[in-house]
């Protein structure tokens, strides 16, 4: 289960991008979660997905 607070959602998702995934993609496959709805939710708090860095900034 994803952190509600986007600025843990954020630290959470980077560190697993980081970490154990190639993309946000995969991460959303592997954890079942929708990508859409984290999006919309790191962009509301001002972040948006990089994937030549494979982040939120």
């Amino acid at each position: 289960m994803l952190p509600k607070d986007p600025f843990m959602l954020l630290s959470m998702i980077n560190m697993k991008l980081r970490d154990q995934y190639s993309s946000i993609d995969e991460l959303c496959d592997d954890m079942d979660e929708d990508k859409n709805a984290i999006d919309k939710k790191l962009e509301a708090a001002g972040f948006t997905y990089d994937s030549e860095t494979n982040q939120y900034r």
